[in-house]
């Protein structure tokens, strides 16, 4: 069994207010949800109003599709136009660790 995580540090775009913060990150965390069946949710700078971090777990028997999941939902993330994709942490664990 493998696991693996990624860390979003996300800059946000003109938001002035909490609740704009939450109408840019809940539809990104639903959509990774829905495509690649992650878990996932906003872990940290819950209150900064142009701050977000999005971590992310995926769990699998096979360290290529771990791989492919994670690199989807990276270029998901990356390419959505109304944030700034600051840096992205990355992790695999095996049995072993």
């Amino acid at each position: 069994m493998y696991v693996g995580t990624l860390s979003f540090d996300l800059l946000l775009g003109d938001v002035r207010s909490l609740k704009e913060k939450r109408s840019i990150v809940r539809p990104i965390v639903a959509e990774l949800q829905r495509k690649y069946a992650v878990s996932v949710a906003e872990v940290g700078d819950q209150d900064l109003h142009r701050r977000a971090e999005i971590g992310l777990a995926v769990v699998s028997g096979d360290t290529g599709h771990l791989t492919d999941v994670l690199n989807r939902c990276e270029r998901l993330v990356a390419a959505r136009p109304e944030v700034e994709l600051l840096s992205v942490r990355r992790r695999l664990h095996g049995d072993e660790d």
